[in-house]
């Protein structure tokens, strides 16, 4: 949900009402495992109705058992770790539905709960491996072919306030019950049932502090229900929130955009590198956080922290908080996250229970400012973006239900209890590997030609995110569409950038910082190529080649230093050349500009080391393939300069000339750059790795 901030409003930012998005003509002909899919995917699209990742639905369905031949009902339920809005059918767990009723025989009691975790797997149906969802049982044990349990805000609001149940009675009469919170698993599960059972004719029930559970007797009546329930809280409160302005109204009026953009540039690498670096950060300043942090009621309910664990689990508990007059003041800030982190440990010692894993990093997740915005830090861009979407929910939360009675937060040895869930603990542990160069960001110069598109690509595949940039727009664009495609749209972004031109650079690098928090790896790789012999070198040649390839890489790198400081570290890549250790001829302006280069590496690992920035180079050799370069007069003047003929003559004359016998291509330097750009090399500053086939000229020794 984007909404405009209107400075004037008198009244708090509306829920929007969702509209029922159902298609008989899309429906029609589907089974009933593909009518379950169909529903899910409807309401997981849409923001309004449950956040990524949250929500489960379900259907029984009655298929053919393998093993038997008998009909048997089996239970489809969306599986853990899911999200309905984008799943297929692989998606859900399959159980046999007679198997799960018969758990009940074995629960020994809520001190028990985990334990029945366990037992799902043994109920699973035709061998489906999707493991089960600790919400199962709320499924399972409803007698209703069709099962909803979603989180909207709107719902959530009424959940998680103070008048919550009473507003609940007032909004459906009697239609929609009332359970206080409880964790989600087994227990829960069966007292829904008997909640259910003893009041015949309900339509759904909340779950304090949770979400809604809903049903129906079809996939379509379970959808419209669900629909309607959402559609009927959100117009009660909108009709509560046009009273007057939510949160005590405005105590700090909003910057301009351009003003909280570069406030957030200057403040996340600081905040980054703060926090140890190697995490990826997102700014956000949204209608709902600009009203919410400008608020008198702010401190107060940030502090309170969130209370649905579909947004706790994400944000954590409670968000850190800043004076938006000291952002500038370095010793505030490491300050304000000292204190942040004595108290994340004091809440764990609190709450821990001796059987509780260790504690987690303590930084925050959700950084707040008034009259700036929201950034959010994680491991992994997308993960960084959904936190922040995730307390946009929650502000949401707020707004709604502080206008019917007053926001609640969860007990804190309830929150911590799921946070440290041995089972939230379990599917931590499932997760994959981290890449090599996951939370790092990188900036790559020249990066629509071949050895930078290469370079770019062979970043991402390991998990970095990556700044393109190119002073050709229409080469970059493709360039940056590409990677998209391949990689996402959370770890790729683009910038127009000369490198020669001052203002560009620090465009280029405030974009860095305030799209992906900081800088880790620079690859400066802008480059040209002339060829001439001395006496047709002009001034212009001749500063055209320092300008792209020595002042260029001066500037990059330049800009590059006070991110890489202000997180201790970073590596910054030079693309060279095998001209800048051996001589050629006709190309006196672009081999002695390479060399320059190359000793202005070894300047600035001498000066970045005690910081921990390290500067090497790569110098490739006649690599032809996907290059701009090679595509135009230099082909041209190289060939004419060795006597043969441009075509594929050349790029056979390189090969043959080298000692190994081999073309060297884009994804070749690549290598070289992930090498210096890892942990591999983390003990190598102002070194050269020639990646060029073999040139005895271009030995370092």
């Amino acid at each position: 949900m984007s909404l405009i901030l209107d400075r004037n409003a008198t009244h708090a930012l509306p829920f929007v009402i969702p509209a029922n998005r159902w298609s008989e003509a899309d429906a029609v002909g589907k089974s009933a495992e593909q009518l379950l899919l169909y529903r899910s995917n409807l309401l997981g699209s849409d923001l309004t109705v449950t956040n990524f990742g949250g929500g489960n639905t379900s259907a029984k369905i009655v298929e053919r058992d393998p093993l038997t031949g008998a009909d048997v009902t089996v239970l489809w339920v969306k599986g853990s770790g899911g999200d309905i809005g984008s799943m297929k059918l692989d998606g859900f767990s399959t159980l046999y539905l007679d198997k799960l009723l018969s758990l009940e025989k074995l629960y020994r009691g809520v001190e028990h709960e985990d334990e029945m975790v366990a037992y799902l797997p043994h109920c699973t149906f035709n061998l489906n491996a999707r493991t089960a969802s600790i919400d199962t049982p709320l499924h399972a044990y409803l007698s209703f072919a069709h099962v909803d349990h979603v989180h909207p805000d709107a719902i959530i609001a009424l959940a998680a306030s103070a008048g919550g149940e009473a507003t609940t009675r007032k909004i459906w009469g009697g239609a929609v019950g009332w359970l206080p919170w409880q964790r989600p698993g087994f227990d829960l599960g069966l007292k829904l049932r008997d909640y259910v059972a003893a009041h015949p004719g309900l339509r759904g029930v909340m779950l304090a502090g949770h979400g809604i559970i809903c049903w129906g007797d079809s996939a379509k009546a379970c959808y419209d229900n669900s629909i309607a329930l959402i559609a009927d809280a959100a117009a009660y409160l909108n009709e509560r929130l046009a009273r007057g302005p939510a949160f005590g109204g405005e105590a700090h009026a909003a910057l301009s955009a351009d003003e909280r953009r570069a406030a957030a540039t200057r403040m996340m690498p600081l905040l980054r590198g703060l926090m140890g670096g190697s995490r990826i950060g997102h700014f956000a300043d949204d209608a709902e956080t600009l009203e919410f942090t400008g608020s008198h009621a702010f401190e107060r309910l940030a502090a309170v922290g969130t209370s649905c664990p579909d947004h706790f689990l994400r944000t954590k508990i409670a968000p850190l908080t800043l004076d938006p007059a000291k952002l500038d003041d370095a010793a505030y800030l490491a300050d304000r996250l000292d204190k942040y982190r004595a108290g994340y440990k004091a809440y764990y010692d609190r709450c821990a229970r001796p059987a509780s894993p260790k504690m987690r990093d303590p930084n925050p997740v959700v950084v707040l400012i008034p009259g700036i915005g929201r950034i959010t830090f994680a491991a992994d861009k997308t993960t960084a973006r959904l936190a922040g979407e995730f307390y946009g929910n929650a502000i949401n939360v707020m707004r709604g239900a502080e206008a019917i009675g007053g926001y609640v937060g969860l007990d804190e040895q309830e929150a911590f209890d799921i946070e440290y869930w041995a089972l939230e603990e379990a599917k931590l542990q499932r997760m994959p590997r981290p890449k090599p160069l996951a939370g790092k960001v990188a900036l790559v110069t020249g990066a629509a030609g071949g050895i930078g598109a290469a370079t770019a690509r062979r970043l991402l595949a390991d998990g970095a995110c990556v700044l393109l940039t190119d002073r050709d727009e229409t080469s970059l664009e493709p360039a940056r569409g590409s990677l998209t495609t391949a990689h996402g749209k959370d770890v790729v972004r683009a910038a127009v950038c000369d490198v020669t031109d001052e203002a560009q650079v620090a465009a280029a690098f405030a974009t860095c910082a305030v799209e992906f928090g900081g800088l880790d790896i620079l690859v400066c790789n802008a480059g040209l190529a002339s060829s001439a012999p001395i006496e047709e070198t002009t001034v212009a040649l001749w500063r055209k080649n320092y300008g792209v390839l020595v002042e260029g890489y001066f500037l990059t790198a330049r800009a590059a230093f006070p991110l890489m400081r202000a997180q201790k570290g970073g590596s910054i890549i030079f693309i060279g050349s095998k001209n800048a250790l051996a001589a050629t001829p006709n190309a006196s302006a672009y081999a002695s500009a390479k060399a320059a280069v190359l000793h202005l590496a070894r300047c600035l690992a001498l000066e970045g080391a005690s910081d921990g920035i390290r500067v090497n180079t790569v110098n490739p050799d006649a690599v032809i393939r996907g290059s701009r370069i090679w595509d135009g007069d230099w082909r041209k003047e190289r060939a004419g300069a060795y006597g043969i003929d441009p075509g594929e003559e050349l790029e056979e004359f390189y090969r043959k000339r080298s000692m190994l016998g081999l073309n060297v291509l884009p994804e070749d330097i690549a290598e070289a750059v992930f090498f210096f750009a890892g942990n591999a090399s983390a003990k190598s500053t102002g070194n050269i790795i020639n990646v060029d086939a073999g040139n005895a000229q271009a030995f370092t020794r």
